[in-house]
């Protein structure tokens, strides 16, 4: 068994089993319809013929001045080329069934609207340049495409019942001219940003095949304009055709006497142009014309976007062979699916932050690579996701031929191009599949998480701290703080999950003792674990050890279940995304909140309200952590609570909100050292330097230290103040 997959494997995708009959694949699924619109369309040649000639007094004669064999021909050639591309799509989807079983059903509400956010266009908006272009080429192409649809209707229908005349067809003619110019001008704009302006993104993936794209695109664009013009010229320039407003002052160019002749080899190259389109779309990343918005429709998983994939319980599982993923078949089918989605456009790179700083991680390289060893180790061997560069050889499924290890360590996690993805596609999940495989499978591990690994082993937390220890900062309080399980204490409204940072770091000690009086001024019932808490176990699952964060995570269970927790306050947010999205899959259920909502709440209920006291206008920005922010929604909370601190002028920095650039300690980075290009934290520093705020407020115990250590590194630490919301809070209070 490869524990990589979300349900055990007796659901197989492959060969699947419903009512004692095999369950047919993807792949013969593709090759079914692709026979089904084959026989249809060459089907349509003769149903076609059987109505009498029609020529309406206001519209035009479908397929005049095209001789029978030629019709016949455009009909079969048709025919055959929409069965050959169904057989090409039907080939790549062979090796998305190469993947682990992962279920991508139910949801159907939320399905729809993902597919209705691709296919409008949406998500490719948020970058306008790019969004526009694509949308008048999208949206061009498929009004043309349905305007063809329309003839073909009006074609076969009798004679009573043609509705392609009068004034439905001069609006039909001037909505596809319309069309086509909407349609032409966005290629002419993609060729402007591929070859003039080429912005890096774009220039680093340009292959031969790209003009291949863009030239049938536009044959298919211009032939069926010169088609129109040829044909408004034979028909003698009548004046209901002015309609075709593009294709009525064209004809003027179009000699009356060689009109036939022009009308049909227009015809036929704009037939053959359509064809040629319909064995590029599979065969070069054109694909993601269909692969993507079935990529958006796929997207919606039974668990929390922070969450990573579950696996079997590795304290009891026995049958297990491969932990993690290193080979085609270790993926998930969704996994392999998602490297024929993807559309190039390298929007993953621009935001991630170790590519940014020059780490050796490109997130649509990790995609591309998947994609060029399934491709080549397939059978048969397609095309890869996009044309690969010459003398790179693939033999075997490996994917750490193409993958290096140093750029699966890169990674911070913090799922910046998951985001801003443009189709869904996940490509955080890989990275973390792979992790899992070269720490349990290969110890391949940098060396400095080896001392992370053996203190939460030992001592129960990254730091190697003693965990007698973990309660030392309650003496500094002037009140009691409770601990369950001890003198007497057995329940409280909600345990207080301090974190490991918060009990040890001395920096972050101090957000404690903020966040203790916060929550005691009003009148919280909060208890704490003291020595009973272990490390929520996000340093170790994070970089793969997946072993050592389910021992964590069953010991934090099995304490929480004995003392009858139901809420639970964190103040860091990868203690808040592990108890709340992960561990449900160790069986812990628990309503967990973050300490910036509890805050903003008990502001929003006036049970804080010590910013009366004031101070001076201070001008302070906010970084947004990226398991709070981009893993788990909560942007709005933390900005509440900074407003209601006092005189403050808010100031965003450039990246913020869900494009907001992470602190570099994400993905257990914490722990590493950063021997390559500059640092994540010095890069997050200076922007929020350059916003000229006097403090930079935090909500995460690793962003505080990253982000005062980035400020203090650049000789910044006496001007500009870093805190956690909390302390912020409390100036109102001390």
């Amino acid at each position: 068994m490869t524990a990589t997959a979300e349900r055990p494997d007796t659901d197989d995708n492959t060969e699947a089993e419903v009512g004692g009959s095999r369950r047919p694949t993807p792949s013969q699924i593709l090759l079914g319809s692709g026979v089904v619109a084959a026989l249809a369309i060459m089907a349509a040649w003769p149903l076609g013929s059987i109505s009498a000639k029609f020529v309406p007094e206001v519209g035009r004669e479908i397929f005049g001045n095209i001789p029978g064999f030629v019709k016949a021909s455009f009909y079969v050639t048709t025919g055959v080329t929409v069965g050959i591309m169904f057989y090409l799509f039907s080939l790549r989807a062979k090796n998305w069934s190469r993947g682990q079983s992962e279920r991508r059903t139910g949801r159907w509400l939320e399905r729809y609207k993902a597919f209705e956010r691709g296919v409008s266009m949406r998500t490719l908006l948020r970058d306008r340049q790019a969004g526009l272009m694509h949308s008048m080429v999208y949206f061009g192409f498929i009004v043309l495409f349905v305007g063809t649809v329309t003839l073909e209707i009006d074609n076969l229908l009798p004679s009573n019942l043609k509705f392609l005349q009068g004034i439905f067809y001069q609006g039909y003619s001037a909505v596809l001219d319309a069309a086509s110019l909407v349609y032409l001008g966005g290629l002419g704009w993609a060729f402007v940003r591929r070859y003039v302006q080429r912005p890096w993104r774009l220039r680093s993936k340009t292959r031969h095949e790209d003009a291949w794209i863009l030239a049938t695109l536009a044959i298919i664009g211009f032939t069926g304009l010169a088609t129109e013009a040829a044909r408004i010229r034979v028909m003698g320039q009548p004046d209901f055709e002015v309609w075709s407003f593009v294709g009525h002052p064209l004809s003027s160019l179009v000699p009356e006497a060689t009109a036939a002749g022009w009308h049909q080899a227009f015809w036929v190259a704009h037939a053959v142009s359509f064809a040629a389109f319909l064995v590029v779309l599979p065969t070069t990343k054109l694909r993601h014309m269909v692969t993507s918005p079935a990529n958006m429709f796929l997207s919606p998983k039974d668990r929390p976007k922070g969450a990573m994939k579950q696996m079997p319980n590795l304290l009891e599982a026995e049958d297990i062979d491969v932990i993690g993923a290193s080979t085609i078949s270790e993926f998930s089918w969704k996994q392999l699916f998602d490297t024929d989605a993807c559309t190039v456009c390298g929007r993953c790179t621009s935001v991630c932050p170790a590519n940014i700083t020059g780490k050796p991680l490109d997130p649509r390289e990790m995609v591309l690579k998947t994609g060029q060893v399934m491709t080549a180790s397939g059978s048969p061997v397609v095309s890869p996701p996009v044309g690969m560069a010459p003398g790179i050889v693939i033999d075997g499924e490996s994917v750490f031929q193409r993958i290096q290890p140093e750029e699966v360590w890169a990674c911070t996690t913090c799922r910046a191009c998951d985001e801003i993805c443009p189709v869904n596609i996940e490509i955080l999940d890989k990275i973390l599949d792979m992790r899992r495989y070269l720490s349990l499978m290969e110890s391949n591990f940098p060396s400095e998480l080896g001392k992370a690994y053996m203190a939460m082993e030992n001592q129960g937390n990254p730091w190697g701290m003693g965990q007698h220890n973990r309660a030392d900062w309650t003496s500094k309080l002037d009140f009691d703080v409770k601990i369950l399980g001890e003198d007497g204490v057995d329940s409280a409204e909600y345990l207080w999950y301090v974190g490991c940072a918060g009990s040890f770091d001395d920096r972050n000690q101090h957000v404690t003792i903020s966040l203790a009086k916060l929550l005691n001024e009003a009148g919280i019932d909060f208890a704490i674990l003291g020595p009973r808490e272990m490390c929520n176990g996000d340093p170790a699952r994070r970089s793969g050890n997946e072993f050592i964060w389910q021992q964590l995570a069953l010991q934090n269970i099995e304490t929480f279940d004995d003392l009858g927790v139901k809420k639970v306050i964190t103040q860091c947010p990868h203690c808040f995304n592990t108890l709340a999205n992960e561990y449900p899959q160790m069986g812990g259920d628990y309503e967990v909140v973050h300490h910036t909502e509890v805050l903003a709440e008990l502001v929003r209920q006036n049970r804080l309200n010590g910013s009366a006291k004031g101070s001076e206008k201070k001008k302070v920005t906010y970084h947004d952590p990226c398991y709070l922010g981009r893993h788990n929604d909560i942007y709005l909370a933390p900005r509440e609570v900074v407003a209601a601190s006092g005189n403050v002028e808010m100031v965003e920095m450039p990246r913020h909100g869900t494009r907001g650039l992470c602190c570099g300690a994400g993905g257990s980075r914490f722990w590493m050292e950063e021997h390559t290009g500059k640092k994540v934290n010095i890069e997050r520093a200076e922007e929020a330097l350059a916003t000229g705020a006097s403090e930079i407020a935090v909500s995460c115990p690793y962003c505080y230290v990253m982000i005062d250590d980035g400020v203090k590194e650049l000789g910044k630490g006496d001007e500009v103040r870093v805190r956690d919301v909390a302390q912020l809070l409390t100036d109102g209070y001390d």
